[in-house]
């Protein structure tokens, strides 16, 4: 019998025969081999491609079935198709929408750039596995082909292999990010490896994959939140291959709260103050909130039905950059730079060069979906948030500096108003929070300006106003 792993099992076909004589039945099972791939032809360098192309069956799938299942709803399955339909079909184009050494370790012409077989059109499992011949011919030894995570910032890894140039810069952004830089902050600390490590986000989420790069991980070497941590590169329910919905108001399950969460909230036994709390604040429950204050302090930012995708409508925005002279096409930005308002160069392309003028950034996620009518509404809208939030902060400054030093402490089991009021200055203060959610960021500095002077027998400037002006944000969020 040929080895088991070179067939599938066969289906059962019933022979019924009937006898003239007695009448009973004689039931018996027939199995039929079928082979479970063609031989790859030698060019092709052990890939195996398609076991059935017409219904997107990969060799690979046969026995993966639940990662199968998952793939051949992605645009992976479909890139080939989708090339040729574009109505810009190039040769030059080809080896990011097939089988080939783009997004695994092999090197050269492989697959459909070595054979032009059809078997291989598509971007299947083996464009970021590698030829998985030796493992499917020897399935019980470690032969299995690993796919890497990294994503190296001069294009040649996984994911930007394909996903980079002025069409699809993915990575390109991604590398200039923050996201590509955090391995580098408090990696080594076991408490920040969850979100500062792409291997500690994976498995902080349950995550068990194995990759390339695994076994290599440890003190001072760790993978960045790459691609692959945020996307499952098998696909998945979600939109764009997300491991995590982007429109759901949790701090559990929404993609961008899972790490950006953090101590919104004071903790009495810690000096340390808001840390990556733009979650809980985009939500309203970020804060110290003084006896009395009560909400809800939700903006139209933090409103699924006004804002469904939450943080990635602003941070996640695409644009396309064209020739002010003659409108040809120049850049197709994809928001991996994770930048709401991010610089612009000389052309026009976002840059994570944050050295800038209000006047020299892209508003443009503001406008989209009716949120802003124009990019100037939005920058104003800004500017006057920016400038409430500064008043208000100055005013508290000036409380803080007559409360007794020995109101802020972490050791005397209690958490003071001043500490609280400092919480919500040092909140307040941070890029982004009167944008994020002004509604709140207004009501806990008013609030805690109030339980300053209240509780301390403080005062303030008479100049500065503590009548809310964002309430209206919560309604309509013009």
């Amino acid at each position: 019998m040929r080895n088991q792993f070179n067939r599938v099992a066969a289906l059962p076909l019933l022979v019924l025969a009937a006898s003239a004589i007695s009448g009973c039945v004689d039931q018996k099972v027939v199995y039929r081999d079928r082979a479970l791939f063609e031989n790859p032809p030698s060019a092709a360098d052990s890939f195996l491609g398609y076991s059935d192309q017409s219904s997107k069956l990969v060799v690979c799938g046969n026995c993966h079935v639940e990662k199968q299942a998952e793939w051949v709803q992605t645009k992976h399955a479909s890139a080939w198709a989708d090339l040729q339909a574009s109505g810009h079909a190039q040769s030059s184009c080809e080896p990011c929408h097939s089988v080939s050494s783009n997004g695994n370790l092999t090197t050269g012409d492989v697959g459909y750039t070595a054979t032009g077989d059809a078997r291989y059109q598509d971007v299947q499992c083996e464009s970021c596995h590698g030829p998985g011949l030796e493992h499917v011919t020897n399935p019980t030894i470690q032969t299995e082909p690993l796919a890497p995570l990294s994503v190296g910032t001069d294009l040649t890894t996984g994911c930007g292999e394909c996903h980079q140039g002025a069409h699809e810069p993915f990575v390109d952004e991604w590398a200039q990010s923050a996201h590509s830089t955090l391995v580098s902050v408090a990696a080594d600390r076991a408490e920040c490896q969850s979100c500062h490590t792409g291997e500690g986000a994976l498995a902080a989420w349950g995550v068990r994959t194995n990759f390339a790069e695994k076994a290599s991980l440890g003190t001072g070497n760790h993978l960045p939140i790459v691609c692959g941590v945020c996307h499952d590169p098998h696909g998945g329910p979600n939109a764009h291959q997300l491991r995590y919905p982007l429109d759901d108001p949790s701090l559990d399950n929404n993609l961008c709260m899972k790490c950006h969460q953090r101590n919104g909230n004071p903790d009495p036994t810690s000096s340390r103050g808001p840390h990556s709390p733009q979650g809980p604040l985009l939500l309203g429950t970020a804060g110290w909130w003084p006896p009395g204050l009560t909400g809800p302090f939700v903006g139209t930012h933090g409103t699924p039905s006004a804002n469904p995708q939450l943080c990635a409508r602003c941070h996640v925005s695409r644009f396309t950059v064209t020739d002010a002279a003659t409108g040809d096409f120049q850049f197709q930005a994809t928001g991996h730079l994770f930048v709401a308002i991010p610089c612009l160069d000389s052309i026009g392309e976002p840059t994570a060069n944050d050295n800038c003028t209000m006047a020299q950034r892209t508003f443009a996620a503001c406008t989209g979906s009716g949120c802003h009518a124009s990019q100037d509404v939005a920058r104003s809208a800004m500017a006057t948030a920016e400038a409430r939030t500064a008043q208000l902060i100055t005013q508290i400054d000036t409380l803080l500096a007559q409360v007794p030093s020995t109101e802020f402490s972490t050791t005397d089991n209690r958490y003071t108003v001043a500490e609280g009021a400092k919480f919500n200055r040092d909140l307040a203060a941070m890029a982004g929070a009167p944008v994020h959610n002004p509604f709140l960021v207004e009501s806990l500095l008013i609030a805690s300006i109030n339980a300053l002077e209240t509780t301390y027998n403080l005062s303030g400037s008479p100049n500065v106003s503590l009548k809310p002006m964002f309430k209206h944000l919560a309604t309509n969020g013009n």
